[in-house]
This record gives C-alpha cells, structure tokens and sequence, in this order.
C-alpha cells in the first residue's frame, strides 16, 4: 500500500461473493467503519471537536498536506503522531478559521486488517475575522487505515489537491 493512485479495487466495489452473506455483511460493515474515520477527521476539525479529530487516527498516525500546499508556495510540515496532528490543526483553526470539509467519490481497497481509501474531499476555509477572506480546494485524499477492534484508523493521509480557488492564507495564514 504505498502507491498514489485514485485506483484502490478493480471495477466493483465489494469483494465479497453476492451468494456470501455473512462476507458481505462483514465487508460492507468494514467499509462503513472505513469511511467513517475519514468522516471524523473531517467533522472533527469543522466542529473543533478534540475528541472526535482525534478519535480518527493511529497514536502513531501520519498527515501529509505538503503536496497540496506547493500549488501556492506553503510549506507546512509533515505532521507524525495523533496529538501532533491533533494540536497542530486545532491551534491553526480555533478562533481563525472556519471550515467545512465534503467527502466525496470513496473508493475502498481491504486487505485483511488494512486498507486503502481515496476520496475527494472539498474544503471550505472562512477567515472568522469577517473580511471574506476565502479559500476553497478540491483535494484528492489518499488514506491508509487499520483495523482496531471494530472500528478503522487512519494511519496515514495524503493530500493532494487539483485546483483551489480563493486566498490561500485562509488555510495557513500570511
């Protein structure tokens, strides 16, 4: 699982044989689970929700946004570890920026207890000092996860981005 591409299962969507019950049920339960950890990641910010942010990743956890900021020049760093990740976008956010974030398009790769997620996800960033002052990027997502129990983590996630519109400092500031 260390590929790039928007590609996660060939041409369907369940692995699990029609005719398999049990297998499909458990499959589309993994999916849901999968999909709700993305979910939490992006709720999580847009509600400041501590708890719920960090809820959706790994202790040991990895998010790299530095491709989609080289499209206007940011260098954030690669952020490694739950609190780290956690801290470091609430403290970027909280009192400055409001956001929403739409997961659209996922596409789920399993393999036993991991798995492989892409998605698009389009971000809204509102500066809260009422200047207007905007920015909005669609950013193709690719998430690698773990199975905890009965629920997903996000173990590592890279975000790309095809186009933004708007001022980048709503995101990381001038």
């Amino acid at each position: 699982m260390t590929t790039h591409s928007m590609t996660t299962h060939p041409l369907q969507a369940l692995a699990a044989q029609p005719g398999d019950t049990a297998a499909v049920v458990a499959e589309l339960r993994d999916r849901a689970e999968i999909t709700d950890a993305l979910h939490r990641f992006a709720l999580g910010q847009d509600l400041k929700d501590r708890e719920l942010f960090a809820s959706a990743f790994t202790a040991d956890a990895e998010l790299d946004f530095r491709p989609a900021a080289v499209r206007w020049g940011a260098e954030p760093p690669l952020m490694t570890g739950r609190d780290t990740i956690v801290d470091t976008i609430l403290a970027m956010f909280t009192g400055r920026v409001d956001t929403t974030h739409q997961v659209t398009n996922p596409r789920i790769g399993i393999d036993g207890n991991t798995a492989r997620l892409t998605a698009l996800v389009e971000a809204q960033h509102l500066l809260t000092d009422g200047s207007g002052t905007h920015a909005l990027l669609k950013n193709p997502y690719t998430v690698d996860l773990v199975r905890d129990g009965g629920r997903w983590l996000i173990r590592r996630m890279r975000i790309d981005n095809t186009w933004l519109t708007g001022d980048p400092a709503a995101v990381f500031g001038a």
